[in-house]
């Protein structure tokens, strides 16, 4: 990036920050390059706490390096702090500040390319310094174990966010898994009265509530709760793909109303309701295979991945179009307007994407679209990180 260039993506943050129009530029890389970029979630931890070293070339084994998030203009990463429920009491919480050490080493390791943000401060200091700000996410609360002092660490080693649950439910708030599959081991949906009371500290600490893998019930009874505006990580519109994950009309209007940022999912099947049966399909044409696999234990997502790059001509052709992943965006403008929506691509943390969108290196082709369909220059700005940034700033307030 030229010193040029540099200095239009300053002015860009700060007219965001400011709410004034961002510069104008030529093209869709220009506009994509004076953007300040932000995905709210990306799963690539997982892969580093296991050995694979961000700055190398990870291409064909991952979403995710540094090389293509500078690529891909991503100036903004929240990288997800992620366990699933076998990470409970006594593990959670070791365990999540074990992936943070992951995130601090590699900023460590490279202090050139690298910056760990806490604050809307932080995040300006990194793009200034064409670095790439790296903030946290947790996904699952059970990693706070039910003591509300690991919140308060989790918040001082920068976890910005925390996601109410993953797809298992905790002692204090239900998951849209068990909500959705009737099989609530709470004796009843939505938050109890320490939920309530996590969302409060949330609150105060100024870190994002993130109602991505809730509950219907858990939703509204943290809408109800908050007093700062929500966030929604990594979800897309159940009106276009009836997932449980997705979020519904009337959702996303109290999203808006609440002045929270939805950030979309780049998921198939949260995208295209018509990906689960061609993925079957997939899978059928070669169950022998499958067979083989599961009687080596090998999990579903594991032996997805296998088929996937043992045969990637099928498996780009059951990929949905960009298209429709962005007819989500639009869905969600048309009902709440522009300043609700954002990216949160789930990269590393899914199997199958959209055409075009094959790993960071492509936020540019959403830029594209976007302006292709009739977007301004500055609503696009607002979309690839403006949105998050107002509200960060939001939620820092005391």
């Amino acid at each position: 990036m030229t010193n040029r260039k540099s200095l239009a993506k300053g002015v860009a943050l700060a007219a965001l920050l400011l709410g004034y129009t961002s510069l104008q530029a030529q093209n869709y890389k220009e506009v994509h390059e004076q953007a300040v970029v932000v995905d709210t979630h990306n799963d690539v931890l997982i892969n580093i706490l296991e050995g694979l070293d961000i700055a190398d070339n990870l291409k064909g084994k991952t979403h995710s390096d540094l090389a293509r998030f500078k690529e891909g203009g991503v100036d903004v990463q929240v990288f997800s702090v992620w366990s699933d429920e076998n990470y409970g009491k006594g593990k959670g919480f070791a365990y999540a500040n074990r992936q943070i050490d992951s995130l601090y080493a590699v900023a460590a390791r490279h202090p050139d390319k690298v910056m760990i943000a806490k604050t809307p401060a932080d995040v300006m200091q990194a793009v200034q310094q064409q670095k790439l700000a790296a903030m946290i996410g947790v996904e699952g609360g059970h990693m706070i174990e039910d003591n509300l002092s690991y919140l308060d660490s989790l918040h001082r080693r920068g976890v910005r966010y925390m996601t109410l649950t993953w797809n298992n439910s905790t002692s204090w708030a239900t998951s849209a898994m068990d909500e959705s599959s009737g099989k609530v081991p709470n004796p009843k949906k939505g938050l109890n009265d320490f939920g309530r009371q996590v969302v409060q500290r949330m609150n105060g600490l100024g870190m994002l509530v993130d109602l991505s893998h809730v509950g219907e019930q858990t939703f509204w009874d943290a809408m109800e709760t908050t007093t700062k505006p929500v966030l929604v990580s990594h979800s897309s519109v159940k009106a276009i793909s009836p997932h449980f994950r997705n979020l519904t009309d009337e959702q996303i209007k109290a999203v808006g109303k609440n002045g929270g940022v939805i950030n979309i999912n780049f998921e198939a099947s949260f995208v295209d309701p018509d990906f689960g049966k061609r993925r079957q399909q997939f899978i059928s044409r070669h169950q022998a295979e499958v067979d083989s696999l599961k009687q080596l234990n090998w999990s579903s997502y594991a032996i997805n991945s296998w088929l996937v790059k043992k045969y990637p001509k099928e498996a780009a052709a059951m990929r949905p179009s960009l298209s429709l992943l962005i007819d989500h965006f639009d869905h969600i403008v048309k009902l709440i307007g522009v300043d609700h929506v954002g990216l949160g691509s789930d990269f590393d943390g899914i199997s199958s994407t959209p055409q075009q969108l094959n790993g960071v290196q492509d936020f540019p082709v959403i830029t594209k679209e976007l302006l292709a369909r009739g977007y301004s220059e500055e609503d696009v700005h607002k979309i690839l990180g403006g949105n998050f940034l107002r509200l960060l700033h939001e939620n820092a307030k005391s």
